[in-house]
């Protein structure tokens, strides 16, 4: 139990990050770029500081979720924090919620239930050299294709570019979560997880100023959960209650609808920070 109320609060201060730091991306002014220039001018704002530690808070915290979690059931998790977020707008800041935007929360917590009524705690299996190279050559490709990425209007180019980021993040931890944390830093995998963060993180801060927070987080963590979860089952060992796989394919595809029925929504919705409070 003590690793479930561990991955709960992952999400929460994950809801906090991201209200704060879609509120900091959106006030700094939109610039062309990789995303990198933008990060170094939100250094300074204390509100994306505070969107940062929540961020690093909750990311911390789903690491050693992962120790024992399987991955399909932490990402899905960490992606309810756009739902928090919308119920910490609401009750907080102001905002206003739709009757289908609160049916959808519903769905997606719908999703999470049938996720952890699956999942078995296991500890995952180590990467091979050439699963690391190929997570390294997905890091790699991720960071030239942000900057033609960077060059365009769209948000969505590089909310995907953050997902896949996000994905060998999780990927890389899931492997890395049940070791000492004192040998961590020898390890070849912890400086490829950490450089996947800061080009997510790069992204991230990229798609937030140009597009809605929750159809910008949407993106990502859709894109994050299904990559993550695929992989997490089909190569780290990820388990499964025998007789229960049909609820991971069920709980995953409802937690991915719900999560982007929000990302859809916030276009008129709670969600666009960008807007003014009701």
């Amino acid at each position: 139990m003590v690793d479930y109320a561990v991955l709960v609060a992952s999400a929460v201060l994950y809801a906090v990050g991201i209200v704060a730091q879609s509120v900091a991306a959106r006030r700094a002014g939109n610039r062309p770029g990789t995303g990198l220039g933008l990060l170094a001018r939100l250094a300074a704002d204390r509100l994306y500081l505070l969107g940062f530690a929540g961020q690093a808070g909750g990311f911390a915290l789903a690491f050693f979720a992962r120790a024992k979690l399987p991955l399909y059931l932490v990402q899905a998790a960490s992606s309810s924090a756009i739902g928090l977020a919308t119920v910490f707008g609401v009750a907080v800041l102001g905002w206003r919620i739709r009757g289908a935007e609160a049916m959808t929360l519903v769905l997606l917590a719908s999703g999470l239930v049938a996720l952890a009524g699956s999942s078995s705690a296991s500890v995952a299996s180590d990467l091979p050299p050439a699963g690391v190279a190929a997570l390294a050559v997905v890091v790699l490709g991720t960071g030239l294709a942000m900057i033609p990425a960077g060059r365009t209007g769209a948000f969505l180019p590089p909310a995907v570019l953050s997902g896949v980021a996000f994905a060998v993040v999780a990927i890389a931890s899931r492997t890395l979560a049940h070791r000492d944390l004192l040998a961590l830093p020898g390890n070849p995998l912890t400086w490829l997880m950490l450089a996947a963060a800061v080009l997510g993180q790069a992204a991230m801060a990229t798609a937030l100023q140009r597009g809605p927070a929750a159809a910008v987080v949407a993106t990502a963590d859709a894109t994050t959960i299904v990559l993550a979860s695929v992989t997490g089952i089909a190569v780290l060992g990820d388990h499964v209650l025998a007789g229960r796989e049909p609820w991971v394919a069920v709980g995953l595809a409802v937690v991915v609808s719900g999560v982007l029925l929000l990302g859809v929504q916030s276009r008129a919705g709670a969600l666009d920070v960008a807007r003014e409070p009701a």
